[in-house]
């Protein structure tokens, strides 16, 4: 059995993870709303794992799967902190959005 990179090729997971990751940074540019900036830094975290996971499986390595698997666990701390000061944050200004951030003083 031929392997799943071998049939589809490398070129269009480069591709794919190209435009995946260009999607998270006009997101972070454009998107004024935090959440969507999360989930912007996810989709650009999980283009680049699938570029580790493709390469990885070309180069029948399992160091690139194994390093993917590290990512998403930081990957998901991150999310849940960020999501505890976002909470936090609605809870004293009554908003999310970032601009509206600029008014806090530290």
């Amino acid at each position: 059995m031929e392997n799943v990179i071998e049939i589809i090729g490398i070129d269009r997971y480069i591709y794919l993870s190209i435009i995946l990751f260009c999607i998270g940074v006009f997101g972070i540019l454009y998107r004024r709303n935090a959440i969507v900036m999360f989930m912007c830094i996810e989709i650009m975290l999980n283009s680049a794992n699938m570029l580790l996971v493709a390469f990885s499986t070309y180069h029948q390595d399992a160091q690139g799967q194994v390093f993917v698997f590290f990512t998403m666990a930081v990957a998901a701390a991150e999310v849940a902190i960020g999501l505890a000061i976002l909470v936090t944050i609605y809870r004293n200004i009554g908003s999310i959005d970032i601009d509206k951030l600029k008014n806090l003083k530290g």
